[in-house]
């Protein structure tokens, strides 16, 4: 698949290529075609004195550029890596060895890895303060001496990373709290040296049911052996085992139930004297979870109540890459899929899931962490004079203050007189804490006068509405208008905004709003094969002066096609029609489409409805556009600055497969409303185009992801357009969308100890002034793989993952997109699962880092989401093209709430007490397993996935609550589906409201419309809740225990 270019010509194929493109197939950046230079509304990344681009080979009016970190001309590509000197206020080396244990004598100071037997990179673990463990040392030479008692406990830092583990399930019986059967730690190969430090003797966990070990609870002591398995001996480096007294020596492999209740007698482990030296325990640094199910059985050996689940708000938050990057900016705006670099390709080609990152440059910031603007001034905005990067926290000044060294390129740039100021006894400036770009990770620069090549555009809003009898008798157009009309107060940029408007059936109806008029003039243009403007002037105007007219248009339009019966639909021409009045200024193009089209260029056919096709070489043609022309028409939209925001309509097939490239190209959106009508929709649809219209937004943009030596983007996924190798062009982007890309190494070995990478975005705000909003973040570079587990990011993972496989369905069969997913899933879990195959037994047992103790599950949703789900009979290809258009564009924390939604009791929620806020709200409905068994005949559950509720009524929950929660009409009515929720006049209905509106305040994006659903409602119930039921086997997919067991076995057989 070649995303984003379209009309791409021909050049020769990149060698890089796409985790989810076949070998051989081009890459997905390298056919797609460039906009014309003249085009480029500013010119941030290079100096005034260079070309905005690197030269290149013309064809067809289209530049190739070549691909490049940053497009700079001149030296760039040939200038001496400098080493950048160690920072004065802040180590280079993001992870340092704990200081509680001495470094050997004669050597470096690190530490033995517990578990590799290389340099441990962080604190070494050991055990809490009050916890007991018997702890072994072995000596880095000389003979092994027997260890002994020691008497109680003393602190030895701060507390170890936990191990965590997962209760077995039904085929093994609890543990015996009080018995011993949780033998000494393994031996430490960690050398060591100083006095001798007191140990103590470990116990069983005693918490929970039977003594057994809580998931997820910190261990006190060392990880229990799996089914009643005395503790593997872990032998040093060098040697063999442990020659003691009474030394345990590996047991067979236990094969059947039986065996592993003999083997549950404790064991008797002698004591004796350890050596001198510190002391380190050995802690598992993964969780894992015990798969002891026996062939032939029906119980699976997992017990499902104890798998992990993002069931906390804090699942969906990221982390930043490491406490000593103080000064990064926020997971909000830009976030990793791993905040550890590789430093070797060869250390990469083990990573297995995709290593890139995901940026949301206008996520809105709470209440009091707002984004500071800085101005510069006619001094002009400081930046690196070779690769062009902002001034940010990490430079460092040296020089007495005269010169500042770039954190990217390493160069030494001069500081202007205006900008001098001295620094202090750390080399540090003395006025970094006052200034926002020396202290803040993400901070708005308001830009001179040489980013612009034209004066800055104003506000621009064009309606192309649909008035053919489908839009009329929907309701839709009496709702957009109404809206559009209650809105104009709060559209952005007064007194500057501009708006227009066109509508068509057969054909097309322009509107004369020039302010001297009392009332709209209507000129229709029946041409469709040579559609013309009929009037230069005043189909655009500003809104402040010709407000009564626009007002007067709004009011009328309902009534003046309210008897219209035309079904034909000339949305092609009416598209050139509307670029054609747009091209001279740019702005948002605001499309409202009920019909498929059907009368002149862009004409479409029915299609999509053959089930035939699926499962052949032919099913991805159904996702992608039929015709060219709406491809032409994006990359000419792009060019003069217009973003395409589609609104579709419809119980029938509109093909949004076609129409939703105008928007992919665009920067823009898709929303769809399959079946729509007023009645039951019109809060939907209303709440939506409202904060469309009135939301900030970032008018013609450009966006670029600068990064360190040694390191490239390769591809990009979202709703953009490829300007150069790595520009995106973004005519009208805002605080809703989100893009993704993947890096790679250029260098065979990565000689820094840190890459920093910074996002720059230009743009035009509605206020008219040029802004550049820069987010700047320092990651560690790293040579250990765990480290890069342990530094995972599962909510990155997924939201570039998900990107990656929408896009192979546009090439290829959907079951091939859904076995990249869990093919990258079982290589990852195998590589980590290599990494402590050595030191520990781990037959029976798929273990996982902390970090990604949740890939599995939402690898699964990711598999049964309604862009990847089954084939034809399993979703209307509308609405799985439309899926797969929002899946790409919105940020990772609403892509975590699609796949993994929350489903609660509501009536036991609602007779408590009264509502409170939305935080309340969301702490007291509390979170439940997706699964159909949670669902009880005698409640009723609300499922919320952030862009609906569904509210299923139990088959025995009492008439009288349901009268009292919706009405007498739902009481007795079989069917719910036309039924909305409005307010009755008691209590319990008002509460009701209450909490829906709380939990719609949390995230006003989208607006929840609320489906009533009642129990054995079929097929609306299978579609609406149980096929959304992630957990749940349903239609022949697995469910979350199935699928576990199911990667288990492979990452066995893999091994």
């Amino acid at each position: 698949m070649q995303p984003n270019r379209p009309g791409a010509p021909g050049r020769p194929p990149s060698q890089q290529y796409s985790p989810f493109s076949l070998p051989g197939s081009a890459s997905s950046t390298a056919s797609r075609p460039f906009l014309p230079g003249p085009t480029q509304p500013m010119r941030p990344e290079q100096p005034p004195s260079q070309p905005s681009y690197p030269p290149g080979t013309a064809i067809q009016g289209f530049s190739v550029l070549s691909a490049s970190s940053t497009p700079l001309a001149g030296p760039e590509q040939n200038y001496p890596r400098e080493t950048p000197p160690v920072r004065s206020n802040g180590p280079v080396v993001p992870f340092q060895p704990s200081p509680n244990l001495p470094p050997p004598r004669g050597g470096p100071s690190s530490f033995v890895h517990p578990t590799l037997g290389g340099p441990m990179i962080g604190q070494p673990m050991a055990p809490p303060s009050g916890s007991s463990a018997v702890q072994q040392i072995a000596p880095t030479s000389g003979p092994r001496l027997p260890p002994v008692p020691s008497s109680a406990s003393v602190p030895m830092g701060p507390p170890p990373q936990a191990a965590n583990y997962m209760s077995l399930g039904g085929n093994f019986p609890p543990a015996n709290p009080s018995s011993s059967e949780y033998p000494p730690g393994r031996t430490s190969s960690i050398p060591t040296s100083g006095p001798p430090m007191p140990h103590s003797v470990s116990q069983p966990y005693q918490g929970g049911q039977g003594g057994q070990v809580p998931f997820f609870a910190p261990r006190t002591s060392f990880p229990s052996p799996q089914l009643g398995i005395p503790a593997q001996q872990h032998f040093p480096q060098q040697g063999g085992p442990l020659a003691y007294p009474g030394a345990v020596s590996q047991p067979p492999m236990l094969s059947s139930y039986m065996d592993a209740q003999k083997a549950r007698a404790p064991p008797s482990y002698p004591m004796a004297v350890p050596p001198a030296g510190g002391v380190q325990g050995l802690v598992e640094e993964f969780q894992s979870l015990s798969v002891g199910s026996v062939p032939g059985s029906v119980d699976p050996g997992v017990d499902p109540s104890l798998l992990p689940r993002p069931l906390d708000e804090a699942d969906l938050e990221g982390t930043t890459s490491s406490s000593t990057y103080v000064s990064n900016c926020h997971p909000r705006h830009l976030r990793f899929t791993t905040n550890a670099i590789p430093n070797s390709q060869s250390l990469m080609a083990r990573w297995h899931l995709p290593l890139g990152a995901v940026v949301h440059p206008l996520a809105e910031a709470p209440n009091g962490e707002e984004i500071p603007v800085v101005d510069f001034g006619n001094s002009g905005i400081v930046r690196c004079r070779r690769c062009r990067t902002y001034v940010n926290p990490y430079v460092t000044f040296t020089d007495g203050g005269r010169r500042w060294r770039c954190n990217v390129c390493s160069l030494l740039n001069d500081v202007a007189g205006e900008y001098f100021a001295p620094l202090d006894v750390n080399g540090r400036r003395r006025d970094a804490d006052e200034r926002p770009e020396l202290s803040k990770g993400s901070v708005e620069f308001v830009a001179p006068t040489e980013y612009m090549v034209r004066p800055p555009m104003p506000p621009l809003y064009f309606f192309l509405i649909d008035v053919s009898l489908s839009s009329v008798r929907n309701g839709m157009l009496k709702v957009a208008v109404e809206t559009i009309k209650s809105s104009l107060d709060k559209l952005p940029g007064f007194p500057r905004t501009q708006i227009g408007f066109l509508t068509f059936d057969s054909a097309l109806h322009f509107y004369n709003l020039k302010s001297s008029l009392t009332q709209p003039q209507m000129m229709v243009v029946a041409d469709l094969d040579d559609p013309f403007v009929p009037l230069p002037d005043d189909l655009l105007v500003n809104l402040s002066d010709s407000r009564h007219v626009v007002e007067a248009l709004l009011d009328s339009l309902p009534s003046m096609f309210e008897e219209n019966t035309n079904i034909e639909s000339a949305f092609g021409p009416a598209l050139k029609a509307a670029f054609m009045v747009m091209s001279q200024l740019g702005g948002k193009l605001l499309i409202f489409q009920s019909t498929l089209p059907s009368l002149g260029v862009g004409r479409l056919k029915l299609r999509g409805d053959d089930p035939r096709i699926y499962g052949t070489d032919k099913e991805h043609t159904v996702r992608i556009a039929e015709d060219p022309f709406y491809k032409q028409m994006a990359a000419d939209l792009t060019k003069y600055q217009i973003g395409v925001n589609l609104y579709a309509f419809s119980d029938r097939y509109t093909d949004i497969a076609s129409l939703g490239t105008l928007s992919k190209y665009t920067g823009g959106q898709v929303y769809y409303y399959p079946s729509f009508h007023a009645s039951l929709y019109k809060e939907k649809f209303s709440h939506e185009l409202a904060r469309d219209l009135t939301r900030e937004t970032a008018w013609e943009a450009v966006m670029r992801i600068r990064c360190g030596k040694g390191v490239r983007f390769t591809t990009y996924h979202g709703h953009f357009m490829l300007r150069s190798s790595d520009l995106l062009a973004l005519p009208a982007v805002d605080c809703d969308k989100a893009f993704a890309m993947q890096l790679t190494l250029e260098d065979t070995l990565l000689t820094t100890q840190t890459v920093y990478f910074q996002v720059a975005l230009l743009y035009t705000s509605s206020s008219g002034e040029r802004r550049i909003r820069v987010h700047t973040m320092a990651v560690p570079v790293v040579s250990d793989l765990g480290e890069m587990y342990r530094n995972a990011d599962t909510g990155a993972i997924i939201c570039l993952l998900s990107r990656l496989a929408i896009e192979k369905t546009l090439s290829h069969k959907l079951e091939e997109a859904r076995h990249v997913i869990q093919l990258r899933t079982v290589r990852s879990l195998q590589e980590y699962r290599n990494l402590f195959a050595v030191q520990h037994r781990l037959a029976g047992r798929l273990i996982y880092p902390d970090s990604l103790k949740l890939l599995p599950l939402y690898g699964l949703a990711l598999c049964k989401s309604l862009a990847l789900r089954g084939g034809f009979a399993d979703a209307h290809i509308d609405e799985r093209s439309a899926a797969g258009f929002n899946m790409m564009i919105i940020p990772i924390k609403r892509l975590l709430k699609l796949l993994y939604p929350s489903l609660g009791r509501l009536d036991e929620f609602l007779l408590k007490g009264p509502v409170m806020g939305g935080d309340d709200a969301k702490g007291s409905l509390q979170r439940l397993v997706l699964s159909a068994e949670r669902l009880d005949p005698r409640g009723a559950f609300l499922y919320d996935d952030g862009f609906r509720f569904v509210l299923w009524l139990g088959k025995v929950l009492p008439a009288e609550f349901i009268k009292n929660l919706l009405g007498v009409e739902a009481a007795n009515s079989p069917d719910l589906s036309k039924l909305p929720v409005i307010e009755q006049n008691n209590e319990l209905s008002r509460k009701l409201l209450a909490t829906l509106k709380a939990l719609r305040e949390r995230d006003p994006a989208f607006y929840q419309h609320c489906y009533l659903l009642r129990q054995g409602e079929q097929p609306r119930e299978g579609s609406l809740l149980l096929f959304n039921l992630v957990e749940d086997q349903i239609a022949g997919t697995s469910g979350y225990v199935e699928w576990l067991l199911q990667i288990h076995r492979q990452v066995q057989q893999k091994g």
